[in-house]
């Protein structure tokens, strides 16, 4: 099969398409032949090798976490997905990757919702597990109020999505270029920067209950001021938390408890409450600059590559 991948670490131009055998499914797993993957951060973080010392990769490496396209391969213990069926999930986590290709194997998954297309299915698996593990991780429940630093992301966006759906009050800070980006997703938009505190009053007169830093721009300290408590403050980006006292959430080896979060995406999408905002979507030729797209900070929604 074809497939993105990379040698050595470095920049994007590591990247090369190339020949390679093809991945099969194994007991507990599917194969999927790949219409579209997503890029996080991640990618490009374990591309450059600024996480070797954390998640050291078997290289030569395949980026994307996860991906949507049509089950070919079914595996032993596999029940209620059979090989034609549309699905979107995530990779084996001991992979990191593989995505990228014709062919990739998942390791969680569930029914692509029929509301969405391809490409917002490829690139909403890893935002979801992510997103569903930090509002566990933050026991956020009805009638709280969350704010989202770095609303206007993929993680933001979908984690803000997935906490309205449960009763929440959520609160995301952007540039004001997308203030009405996300008034359309139903939270509420503040500009971030100095002063958010004083901002955040009148919005949120009750106070901030919980709080996700998805930006990783440096702002832990006045976010665990604005939550009252270091432990209702969960960073997905930035690597100083510890010394903040803050949790850091990151994907871990087994099953995730973000995993229940893509039936759930399924049954809201498909009665719909839950969107994928695209910033843009490139052929798997242009996976380079897809990640650097992804590596500006600036994204508007989730980046996409379809695979031919």
């Amino acid at each position: 099969m074809f497939a993105m991948r990379y040698h050595r670490y470095g920049g994007s131009d590591v990247l090369r398409m190339e020949e390679v055998a093809e991945p099969h499914a194994g007991p507990g797993q599917v194969r999927i032949a790949v219409r579209a993957t997503g890029v996080t951060p991640a990618d490009w973080y374990l591309r450059s090798g600024m996480l070797r010392d954390v998640v050291p990769l078997a290289l030569p490496h395949i980026p994307g976490v996860d991906a949507a396209g049509i089950v070919d391969e079914v595996g032993e213990r596999v029940t209620g997905t059979a090989v034609g069926d549309a699905v979107f999930g995530l990779v084996p986590f001991a992979d990191q990757g593989g995505g990228a290709a014709q062919y990739a194997v998942l390791e969680a998954w569930a029914p692509k919702p029929r509301s969405w297309s391809f490409e917002e299915a490829g690139g909403a698996a890893g935002n979801i597990d992510t997103a569903v593990r930090v509002l566990e991780a933050l026991r956020a429940s009805d009638g709280m109020t969350l704010l989202i630093e770095g609303a206007s992301g993929g993680v933001g966006t979908l984690t803000a999505q997935l906490a309205r759906a449960r009763g929440l009050t959520v609160i995301g800070t952007a540039s004001e270029g997308n203030h009405d980006f996300l008034d359309r997703l139903g939270v509420v938009p503040v500009t971030y920067g100095p002063g958010l505190a004083d901002r955040l009053a009148p919005l949120a007169p009750r106070g901030i209950d919980v709080v996700l830093d998805a930006a990783g721009k440096g702002s832990l300290a006045d976010l665990v001021a604005i939550a009252g408590d270091p432990q209702r403050v969960v960073t997905i980006a930035d690597f100083d938390a510890e010394r903040h006292g803050v949790r850091f959430s990151r994907s871990e080896p087994g099953e995730s408890p973000g995993w229940a979060g893509l039936p759930l995406a399924t049954t809201l999408a498909d009665h719909g409450r839950l969107t994928v905002p695209l910033h843009a979507v490139f052929p798997l030729a242009e996976t380079a600059t897809a990640h650097d797209t992804s590596a500006t900070g600036r994204a508007r929604g989730k980046i996409v590559i379809t695979v031919p």
